[in-house]
């Protein structure tokens, strides 16, 4: 208790909420499943991610590429993988594996994404550890991604191990405006 004048005031330490256990499956298209996508990339967006698209971000463009993205997931040329806290949506990963014929070897981490409400709780590590352990059962052996140099994910990145290849300045738009530059990771993987 502290004393605040001649009035005690009770202070309680507020815990963080129960989060129930983080479950990892690829996503599959259906209604319920867009719309949770499109839900993070909007928020994702409208808080400085660098994910490729700009501010504000439409509904409808979200769920363009995310019905794009699933019918790539549909033709096996992508995993489309979602962290589950209960019924919520509380991130999502894609691993590309459609590369060119000269590429079959590795695979590409992109649209690395957790809501706001859950971060900071190991979902981006075990999304991205889930991402490494499918690309090492299909035979590829390197994965690369890129990250914004300015608020984007390379401390996480380089904690799971992966190796600063370099910076392009000035390569894309922030979602607000202004250029930010970006970094480009790789990592050996499997064997």
């Amino acid at each position: 208790m502290i004393e605040r004048g001649h009035q005690f005031e009770k202070l309680f330490l507020l815990e963080p909420p129960v989060m129930s256990a983080i479950r990892i499956s690829a996503l599959n298209a259906s209604p319920d499943i867009l719309k949770m996508l499109s839900e993070i990339l909007i928020e994702t967006v409208a808080h400085g991610g660098s994910v490729s698209f700009m501010h504000p971000l439409q509904p409808v463009a979200a769920d363009a590429f995310w019905d794009g993205a699933l019918a790539a997931a549909g033709r096996d040329e992508r995993i489309v993988l979602g962290a589950w806290d209960g019924d919520v949506l509380a991130g999502t990963v894609t691993l590309l594996l459609d590369c060119p014929p000269n590429q079959p070897h590795r695979a590409e981490i992109a649209k690395m994404m957790t809501r706001r409400s859950h971060r900071g709780r190991g979902i981006a590590t075990a999304l991205m550890r889930r991402a490494e352990e499918i690309a090492v059962k299909r035979k590829r052996t390197l994965l690369v991604l890129d990250t914004a140099t300015d608020g984007g994910a390379s401390g996480l990145y380089e904690k799971l191990g992966f190796t600063l290849a370099g910076e392009i300045p000035d390569y894309a738009f922030k979602p607000h405006g202004g250029l930010s530059g970006a970094l480009f990771y790789w990592k050996r993987i499997g064997s």
